[in-house]
């Protein structure tokens, strides 16, 4: 009873405090539209219709396939997994030597033509991965050799490795092609433009690191070494000593933006270093999410051009901080420091702190002061822009759960029951005696079997 306490005055303050950051942001006036926003408009919807047809079918190929065929590889159907993605790989080739995503003055970027053919080299990597995998002749006569059991190893591995990397790839794309057809990221805005997409990726990612090992059984119940938190720590630590040594270039003066990002790499990587300590001894703790609210709240705080994009730019960091906040909830309040719920379920609340993460890096990935700029000369207000976004962090979350329950079907295991994980629920005596329960009971066939053969040996000789 304690705890569903202390859950519900968690909850009560994180409101009081959603209501209290978002008076501290409010009252502002709408912008003013650009003085030549008609025209830009009506530049841009010239032949919008087929450029956003175009990459429907991108994204249906060079996203939706290849998240099948990773799932997969994953599952070891690699003969289903090679077919799936050679259907992508032939349209990765059509995509990058035919089809284009032309801007409003009719030029493709670089980094969008780049991504296209860099995707079809690594298609036929992928490929000719797993047709390794599956058995092509080098490997069979490889097999019997040091080299060939070595390669019998890594062969798999690796496919499965870059199967799942080259959906990421395809999520990247979907995102370049879209900045492409908009004429966005040229010139002076290419640098916020890769800070935006990378730092929202990150949250992107992480968010979905997050709800798979939440939603695979094995992953939810922890039997390994250590905590969650040790992974969630190490991968903070890493990207706030990349943050803290590559924003500012050496022999030149300050900016404003390097010292925001310079000292939140600092912040990372020492959040990340207490994380980890700890983390000892299979031990949960609240520093990787408390790295969510701070960061949160200062990037929250930066100053931004327009007042719309501060608005947006408050409301990620407040998604932020509300991600933070749950997860410390979640960890302390409603698992008490455990690795999963008794019962050995997903609890509906366990899906929040995933969920805003992937909001949050939409909602990022969103606002750079090009694409609020568009919003603002379409006539829009900041609440109608949030919303899209996130209706699209929804959606990126609802296939990628669906792809994680795919994976799960294909190893034969329904989330409606706890079978044939209930083993994974208990301590480590149960798991020892059911593997003795299951080794005894081969045994008992095996002897079953050599006694039925015994007496049809006798009866042969008899006859």
């Amino acid at each position: 009873m304690l705890p569903i306490l202390k859950l519900k005055s968690t909850l009560i303050f994180l409101a009081a405090l959603s209501v209290a950051y978002a008076e501290g942001h409010g009252g502002m006036a709408m912008d003013d539209k650009s003085k030549d926003a008609d025209e830009i408009l009506a530049t841009l919807r010239k032949g919008l219709q087929l450029k956003f047809v175009h990459w429907f079918i991108s994204v249906a190929f060079l996203l939706v396939t290849p998240a099948f065929g990773a799932c997969y590889a994953v599952a070891d159907r690699f003969r289903v997994s090679v077919g799936v993605q050679a259907v992508a790989g032939v349209y990765s080739v059509v995509e990058a030597l035919i089809l284009r995503f032309p801007d409003p003055q009719g030029h493709e970027n670089r980094t969008s033509r780049g991504t296209a053919w860099f995707l079809m080299f690594f298609y036929g990597l992928v490929v000719l991965n797993g047709v390794v995998c599956e058995g092509a002749t080098m490997a069979s006569k490889l097999e019997d050799s040091r080299i060939g059991r070595i390669a019998s190893k890594l062969s798999p591995l690796s496919y499965k490795v870059i199967s799942v990397l080259i959906c990421e790839c395809g999520f990247l794309k979907a995102a370049m092609n879209i900045i492409a057809i908009l004429g966005f990221c040229y010139n002076d805005h290419t640098g916020q433009c890769n800070a935006h997409g990378i730092m929202g990726m990150s949250f992107i990612a992480y968010g979905w690191f997050l709800a798979t090992m939440l939603v695979i059984p094995w992953l939810r119940v922890n039997r390994h070494r250590y905590s969650q938190e040790m992974y969630d720590s190490a991968m903070i630590t890493a990207w706030g000593i990349v943050n803290t040594f590559t924003e500012h270039r050496p022999g030149k003066p300050w900016s404003h933006h390097e010292f925001q990002h310079t000292s939140m790499g600092i912040i990372f990587w020492a959040c990340g270093m207490l994380g980890m300590y700890l983390s000892r001894h299979h031990k949960r703790n609240f520093m990787p999410a408390l790295t969510l609210i701070f960061t949160g709240y200062v990037m929250g705080q930066h100053p931004q051009s327009t007042l719309t994009s501060e608005k947006v730019h408050s409301f990620f960091g407040l998604v932020l901080i509300f991600g933070g906040a749950i997860r410390i909830a979640e960890i302390s309040f409603l698992l008490g420091d455990r690795d999963s719920d008794g019962s050995g379920r997903i609890l509906s609340f366990q899906y929040l702190p995933p969920f805003a993460l992937v909001s949050a890096g939409v909602l990022f990935m969103s606002a750079n002061e090009e694409q609020v700029r568009l919003v603002i000369d379409m006539g829009a207000d900041h609440g109608a822009y949030i919303l899209v976004a996130l209706s699209c962090a929804c959606l990126v979350f609802l296939f990628y759960l669906a792809m994680l329950e795919f994976y799960l079907h294909l190893h034969g295991y329904s989330p409606d029951s706890n079978r044939p994980y209930d083993a994974l629920l208990g301590n480590e005596d149960d798991l020892e005696s059911q593997e003795n329960h299951e080794m005894q009971s081969r045994v008992n066939q095996d002897s079953t079997e050599f006694q039925l053969d015994d007496f049809s040996s006798l009866d042969g000789e008899h006859a």
